[in-house]
C-alpha cells in the first residue's frame, strides 16, 4: 500500500464490531448516531466484517458511508466466513453477537466463496466497491489453505482492480507472520499483541518494516483492561476476566501514566503509533460518546518522558 493511501486511513480508525450488536444489542438509532459521529470527529477509516453482527454491521455502516462522497473516506470488510441463509426459529446467534441467527457462517477459502462473500458485502454496504479486503481469523479454520488458496486470490483481486488493497486479520502474530511471508500483503489488521501492556507481535511488525506491509493496530485496550483511567477489579482480558497479574501490572502503567499527566486508555491508543510499521489504530464503539472519547484521546499530546519512562522501567516495549 502506497504511502499516499496508508495516509488516507488516518491515524484513528472506526472498527465495525460493536455496532455488529458484539454481545448485547443497540438500537438502529444508536449504531448510526455512533458511526456519524466517528465521521464527525475526523474518522475517515472504516472496518466492518461479515461476521460482525451476521451482516449487520455492514448493513448499519453503509447506511451511513453510502450517502458521504466516496472519495473521502477508506473501508475495508473481510472474507474468508460466507453466509448462508437460515431460518432463525427464535434462535439467536451463538457466536457472541446478539442477533437472529437468520443465517450461518460457513467458511469458504475458494475463489468462488471469496468473490461472493465480496458481492454479498458489497450488497450490505449499499456500495459500488471497498477499499481493502482482509483474509478473516485464518488460523481459526486452516491457515495454511489461507496462505496457498486464499491470499492467492486476494492478489488476484488486487490485480484485478476490485479492491485498493489486501491483508489479513487476526489476533495471532504468529499466523499473521506466516502470511506476510507467504503472500505480498498491503496491510496486516492486528488484535492485540502489540498495545502497552504487551509486545508478542514485535517480530511481525519488524519483518513488515522489511517487507513493506503496515499494520492497523486493534485491540489496543486489550478487551477493555486499558480503557479506563483506574483499572477496576472485574476488567476483561482476551474477553474474559483479567487475571490479577495484569489487573496489576495494567494498575503499575496508569500509575506511572498519571505521573506525566496522562491517562491509561490515552497512552494505550498512542503506544502502537510508536512502531514504523503501524499505520493506524482503529477501535470499536458503541455510542457517540465513546468514539468522540476516543478521538480526543487520539488528539491528546502525549509526553516522550513518558514513553522514556516506560521503556525504562519495562513498562511497555519500545518501539
Amino acid at each position: 500500500m502506497s504511502a499516499a493511501a496508508t495516509a488516507k486511513l488516518g491515524r484513528l480508525g472506526f472498527g465495525g464490531a460493536g455496532i455488529g450488536n458484539l454481545y448485547t444489542a443497540i438500537p438502529d438509532g444508536e449504531a448510526l448516531a455512533t458511526v456519524l459521529a466517528a465521521w464527525d470527529s475526523g474518522v475517515r477509516y472504516f472496518d466492518t466484517a461479515p461476521h460482525y453482527g451476521l451482516g449487520l454491521s455492514e448493513q448499519r455502516l453503509g447506511a451511513v458511508l453510502r450517502d458521504k462522497p466516496r472519495g473521502d473516506f477508506v473501508i475495508s470488510t473481510k472474507v474468508g466466513r460466507c453466509l448462508e441463509p437460515q431460518d432463525a426459529a427464535g434462535r439467536r446467534d451463538g457466536e457472541g453477537f446478539d442477533v437472529p441467527a437468520d443465517a450461518v457462517r460457513r467458511w469458504d477459502f475458494s475463489e468462488h466463496g471469496i468473490r461472493q462473500s465480496l458481492e454479498d458485502s458489497l450488497e450490505r454496504l449499499g456500495l459500488e466497491r471497498v477499499d481493502i479486503a482482509y483474509l478473516h481469523d485464518p488460523d481459526a479454520f486452516d491457515l495454511d489453505a489461507g496462505i496457498r488458496q486464499a491470499l492467492p486470490v486476494l492478489e488476484k483481486l488486487r490485480g484485478e482492480g476490485l479492491v485498493d488493497a489486501i491483508g489479513v486479520g487476526t489476533n495471532s502474530a504468529e499466523a499473521a507472520l506466516a502470511c506476510v511471508d507467504g503472500a505480498d500483503l498491503d496491510l496486516v489488521m492486528l488484535a492485540g499483541r502489540y498495545t502497552l501492556l504487551e509486545q508478542p507481535g514485535v517480530p511481525l511488525l519488524e519483518r513488515s518494516v522489511e517487507r513493506g506491509t503496515g499494520i492497523v493496530a486493534v485491540g489496543a485496550y486489550n478487551s477493555g483492561l486499558l480503557a479506563r483511567p483506574e483499572v477496576p477489579d472485574d476488567a476483561h482480558y482476551n474477553y474474559g476476566q483479567a487475571p490479577r497479574a495484569l489487573l496489576e501490572r495494567a494498575r503499575a502503567l496508569a500509575a506511572l501514566c498519571r505521573d506525566f499527566g496522562v491517562e491509561l486508555p490515552t497512552a494505550a491508543l498512542h503506544f502502537p503509533l510508536r512502531h514504523p510499521a503501524v499505520v493506524n489504530v482503529t477501535v470499536g464503539a458503541r455510542s457517540p460518546e465513546q468514539i468522540t472519547a476516543n478521538a480526543t484521546r487520539m488528539e491528546t499530546a502525549v509526553p516522550e518522558e513518558l514513553w522514556d519512562a516506560l521503556d525504562a522501567g519495562g513498562s511497555g516495549g519500545a518501539a
